[in-house]
């Protein structure tokens, strides 16, 4: 006899149904059966043995209704399941049960704010509650938690009593979330920060932004972000696109067995690699706009040195120069080729155009309805015309900068202005709402 359960079916009392029950029994979930085997099927990361141990069954216990739908409800309690069904079949020799499980999607872990270990030294520690541990864990769940806790108690054996919490947060560095794990109650401020480049630290540039870093918390994401924001673009716009900085490093000195320091000196591994100059650029999927208009966009020539931040304005360049002619949903989508040899770069460019948007309408709240026609006075975009984004962007720059360059003398007050594009794309068209607040 088969039977087929998700963990999220209905009653037990169908799954009771497998046992042959006397009729004397007492209810039917605590009625047991020999389990002879369990399988598992559907796992990618996780081994068959690891998934076996998590469902807490062993071959030749006794188990009941109950105690398989607990073996599921275990597994998916964990975050590392996004679905668990089950099948069992009964035999004269005993049940044999299969849990099908589809994964959940993982993030890559890190840890922000704890200076005194490598990332592999907190890894083993992990893996001593959780062996299946490789530096990735879904956004919630018991073993979410329970990294937390090995890592709490880790640091409690090197004479650190603080709490550790987890979320889930966008990465600095690359596309995608990951799963943040930090320290509470811990004053850790970055002492300083040295680069292995010299010429960094002989920047006025450079020493300038190190003063928004210095003495700041420590914070591994805080590096990342001033990393990024704040040195590389250092190194763009000398041409070295493909700089690499970091991952930073805290190298500290003395006894680890004292007292753990809470000022923290960061060092910068640095490789600026090869200075790159501009060759060209070719353009794919572009009707709207000609091939001439796109490469007028750029403040490049051929042979130039291919300046990173000049280039990254010219992609937004291209973005606005398509709003203003009602594309909003337009992509860009550059894909550098590096030329090594000659240290030059080239991009083929993929423009999606999408679909092209007209006004239909202005939608205003929390304004008087003096202020109302006075707006409507200065939006000179009629009904059915080819919406431009860059209209709509100064009227914003007005509202919040300069209001009486529309309401005049108009008793109008406000702190902010809310505003969405509401688009229709069945239709093409898009409605402009503001909120006065």
């Amino acid at each position: 006899m088969r039977f087929t359960r998700c963990v999220h079916a209905a009653a037990l009392f169908a799954l009771a149904l497998i046992f042959s029950i006397p009729a004397n029994a007492q209810a039917p979930t605590d009625s047991t059966e020999t389990l002879k085997v369990v399988r598992t099927e559907g796992e990618k990361t996780l081994s068959e043995p690891t998934l076996l141990a998590m469902t807490g069954l062993t071959a030749g216990s006794q188990v009941s209704p109950r105690d398989l739908q607990a073996a599921a409800d275990r597994l998916v309690q964990t975050g590392l399941f996004a679905k668990v069904d089950y099948k069992f079949s009964s035999r004269a020799e005993g049940l044999t049960v299969t849990f099908h499980v589809e994964e959940s999607p993982r993030l890559p872990v890190y840890f922000d704010n704890i200076p005194w270990f490598a990332d592999s030294e907190l890894a083993d520690a992990i893996r001593k509650t959780l062996p299946f541990y490789d530096g990735t864990l879904p956004e919630a769940g018991a073993a979410v938690d329970q990294v937390a806790d090995a890592v709490r108690d880790f640091l409690k054996q090197h004479n650190l009593d603080v709490s550790v919490g987890h979320q889930v947060l966008a990465s600095v560095l690359t596309e995608g979330n990951l799963q943040m794990y930090s320290i509470e109650g811990a004053s850790l401020q970055i002492a300083k920060m040295e680069f292995a480049d010299a010429s960094l630290t002989d920047s006025k540039v450079v020493r300038q932004h190190l003063a928004d870093i210095i003495g700041k918390p420590y914070s591994r994401m805080a590096i990342d972000l001033f990393l990024s924001e704040q040195i590389r673009p250092v190194f763009l716009q000398k041409g070295n696109l493909r700089a690499k900085l970091g991952p930073p490093e805290v190298r500290l000195t003395g006894n680890p067995n004292q007292k753990l320091p809470d000022q923290i000196p960061v060092f910068v591994p640095v490789d600026s690699g090869p200075v790159y100059r501009w060759k060209d650029t070719q353009w794919t999927g572009n009707t709207v706009l000609s091939t001439i208009t796109l490469n007028g966009l750029f403040g490049l020539k051929p042979n130039d040195v291919a300046d990173g931040m000049v280039i990254q304005a010219a992609w937004e360049r291209v973005t606005e120069e398509y709003g203003q002619h009602g594309y909003l949903d337009v992509k860009v989508d550059p894909n550098p080729t590096y030329n090594d040899a000659n240290h030059t770069v080239s991009y083929a460019v993929r423009i999606q155009e999408g679909t092209q948007f007209k006004f239909r309408k202005m939608v205003l709240t929390g304004i008087s309805l003096a202020g109302e026609r006075r707006l409507l006075q200065v939006w000179t975009t009629t009904a059915g015309e080819v919406f431009d984004k860059t209209k709509f962007e100064d009227l914003l720059t007005q509202l919040q900068a300069h209001p009486a360059q529309i309401f005049g003398e108009l008793p109008i007050h406000y702190e902010e202005v809310g505003h969405w594009l509401r688009k229709d794309d069945a239709t093409g068209t898009v409605d402009v709402l503001l909120d006065f607040k």
